[in-house]
């Protein structure tokens, strides 16, 4: 294994919570219970999580396991490793994949973190307080219709971005993870408390977790194994650079167990957050992004205490949003710190300001540019395409596939520390059902 030369998590918990962080974001609040409600409940969530323990789990352990190889940012990691190993160079563009990945991922994601933050300021001001459903539909339309507000809190959310990230391995993404996911739980757990005092938990649980096998199908299968691979931020070039940072004693297996437990529980826990609030309204649970934005600034402004739980609901949405955020810059800082004369703080600052700058473009799709086209998408949209359905299950397998068929077999399972029995199931899923599980998403996703 290559020398631990550069910055280094100082703990396994900093590192599981950065990574946690990472893994959850804002589809977590809303559209992981979402689908669980919407396709059989408890049966979706035995599916969702075979998922993960076939495509999720070898795909994370393959990634942090390249990454701590190599010690590197993803590209020269690949190329080094590639070489090492006596293969074509063009195993690089794996690690190219993902950091161009992690990058225009933020460019949009940062524009609906804007949107967070300018909610949890209205939420402060009272701007939803007594309002009807037309009022608030207006307010977030007038929202993606003006450029400077958009420009405004896409700005403001970049610079939090910025200022974290510039700060380094240990007093910037594990201080943030540190203190955000804490709070993010907290947060969470009140607003859960909340829900079982409002009489309306027991429909929460019911929508959430009543088995209705008769729900799944084959989409609903796909729609599981698409969740579990993209929920763990695989395929960014995230977990490759946060494994370069992370020392030989951690055992990748049990981390990996970790990170996926606090992922899943921490999305369950938004839907049992979310739907007794949405039910106790008599709102729709299947609104997508406009729950968020729409149903739920609705049954704040019109319930007791409305004021102080969505201010609440709206700091937990922003803490998703910086946890993740900040995970999706670390790849574009930590390659241009690797590969250039830069600083960490002038990496950190070039990476932010190009994100920016596309994120700009991003949010000027939902007004002045709206008749920008590309293959009949706006920009906003046509980033979030290329980036989910090509980019991400295209670095995911070319990560597994070169850990199970490039690297040496024996140093894999002897880093891996596991049993006989537990090798021989690890060759099998991770050489052969994770990578399927990956096409079979490819594939579909560009039907």
């Amino acid at each position: 294994m290559a020398k631990l030369a550069h910055a280094q998590w100082s703990s396994r918990m900093g590192f599981v919570l950065a990574a946690a962080g990472s893994a959850v974001g804002l589809g977590n609040i809303w559209r992981f219970s979402y689908m669980v409600g919407d396709s059989g409940g408890a049966a979706f969530v035995l599916v969702y999580l075979a998922c993960v323990a076939l495509v999720g789990l070898p795909i994370l352990v393959s990634e942090w396991m390249i990454g701590r190889r190599g010690q590197k940012n993803p590209i020269n990691t690949m190329a080094d490793l590639a070489a090492d190993h006596g293969k074509s160079k063009a195993w690089a563009l794996v690690g190219v994949s993902g950091v161009l990945a992690a990058f225009l991922i933020l460019s949009f994601y940062s524009v609906i973190g804007g949107w967070s933050l300018n909610y949890t300021l209205s939420s402060v001001i009272g701007t939803f307080n007594g309002q009807d459903a037309d009022a608030i539909s207006g307010l977030f339309g007038g929202m993606l219709a003006s450029p400077v507000t958009l420009l405004l809190w896409h700005t403001a959310f970049m610079a939090l971005v910025i200022g974290i990230v510039a700060r380094g391995v240990t007093k910037g993404l594990e201080s943030a993870a540190r203190l955000l996911m804490p709070a993010l739980v907290v947060l969470m757990l009140i607003l859960v408390g909340y829900g079982v005092a409002s009489g309306y938990f027991g429909e929460a649980l019911a929508f959430m977790f009543r088995p209705d096998w008769s729900a799944l199908n084959g989409g609903v299968v796909l729609a599981a194994m698409g969740q579990a691979f993209f929920t763990l931020s695989l395929g960014m070039g995230i977990m490759m650079a946060y494994g370069s940072y992370l020392g030989e004693d951690v055992n990748l297996i049990s981390t990996a167990r970790t990170v996926i437990i606090l992922d899943t529980v921490i999305a369950l826990l938004a839907g049992l957050a979310i739907f007794p609030i949405v039910f106790a309204n008599g709102l729709s649970a299947g609104e997508g992004p406009g729950l968020i934005f729409v149903t739920l600034p609705l049954a704040f402004g019109n319930m007791a205490g409305g004021t102080i739980l969505g201010l609440m609901f709206f700091l937990l949405l922003t803490f998703a949003a910086l946890t993740s955020a900040i995970s999706l810059l670390e790849p574009t800082v930590e390659m241009l710190e690797e590969r250039t004369a830069m600083s960490r703080v002038t990496a950190t600052l070039a990476s932010g300001i190009g994100v920016w700058l596309l994120g700009v473009a991003a949010l000027l799709s939902f007004n002045v540019w709206s008749d920008v086209l590309f293959f009949g998408l706006n920009i906003f949209d046509l980033l979030d395409t290329f980036t989910s359905k090509i980019l991400l299950p295209l670095t995911g397998l070319g990560a597994i596939v070169f850990v199970t068929w490039c690297l040496k077999r024996d140093s894999v399972e002897a880093e891996l520390g596991l049993s006989s029995t537990g090798v021989s199931v690890w060759n099998v899923i991770a050489r052969f059902v994770a990578p399927a599980g990956v096409i079979v998403v490819f594939v579909t996703g560009l039907l």
